[in-house]
């Protein structure tokens, strides 16, 4: 309790959104009007994280159940000559296993991931920037899918000009732990890539950034775009940055547009 009076005597709770008492901890439906303790904030913080982890965990489970057809779907792209996959060591089957089913769980929680971030921070957002910032939220679930679905349709590109360089001295007889790596780590990081026009938006709301300074610098924005989606594709190829540096830019001059409508 001591603890608890010093911290509203140094004023923090006059910066913390309230959370309704007989809505429980966990309730996004915060009145502007409330405050709320350090202590509060920190266990609705709690629970949102607690929540998010339980969602996770049910995608997980959902992903071990159908690892065998997602395994199936994830070496689609590879020939007929790579296959079958071959592991080493007794335990790299069930790790294969587990690696799946927990990226297939993050994917299939990221509606829920996405609803506790939002439902954490909007209370403390006047109702201004609630409207501004509302769209957003299922807009990132959708660009996380676009990532994902960019990473899978430049894979077999990717796949195939990294087996090319095999031959007769070098024969291609992948493993399956390093290609269920590279494949599920690649699938993450596309989704968290596409991303970006939601940090954007947030930078220009607190005044990092504006519409006229990204206009005037678009051709650097272009040529980093061209530079980043090169040395981010793995395969070497040209298909795999050629699409995905064509994506990032629409993304970047849709979010422009959308910051200039709101007179940032």
């Amino acid at each position: 309790m001591a603890d608890t009076d010093a911290v509203r005597g140094a004023g923090l709770p006059d910066r913390l959104p309230a959370v309704d008492a007989a809505a429980g901890p966990g309730s996004p439906a915060a009145e502007p009007g409330k405050v709320m303790t350090l202590v509060d904030h920190l266990t609705e913080l709690r629970s949102r994280i607690v929540r998010s982890i339980a969602a996770v965990v049910v995608g997980t489970i959902v992903g071990f159940v159908f690892a065998d057809p997602i395994k199936d779907f994830l070496t689609a792209p590879l020939p007929a000559s790579a296959l079958p996959l071959q592991f080493l060591s007794p335990g790299d089957g069930f790790s294969i296993q587990v690696r799946i089913a927990v990226v297939v769980g993050v994917i299939l929680a990221m509606p829920v991931l996405l609803y506790q971030l939002w439902a954490f921070i909007s209370p403390g957002l006047t109702p201004t920037e609630r409207k501004a910032l509302r769209p957003w939220i299922p807009l990132a679930l959708f660009f996380f899918v676009l990532g994902v679905s960019i990473a899978y349709a430049i894979l077999p590109f990717a796949i195939g000009f990294l087996l090319a360089f095999s031959g007769k001295v070098i024969v291609a007889h992948l493993a399956a732990t390093p290609y269920f790596d590279f494949v599920t780590t690649m699938f993450l990081a596309f989704g968290l890539l596409m991303e970006f026009p939601i940090l954007l938006y947030a930078l220009a709301r607190i005044g990092i950034l504006s519409s006229a300074r990204l206009t005037s610098s678009r051709r650097f924005i272009f040529l980093g775009i061209v530079i980043f989606s090169t040395i981010a594709t793995p395969g070497g190829d040209l298909v795999s940055p050629t699409i995905l540096a064509t994506t990032m830019y629409i993304l970047f001059e849709l979010t422009l547009r959308a910051i200039r409508r709101s007179g940032r």
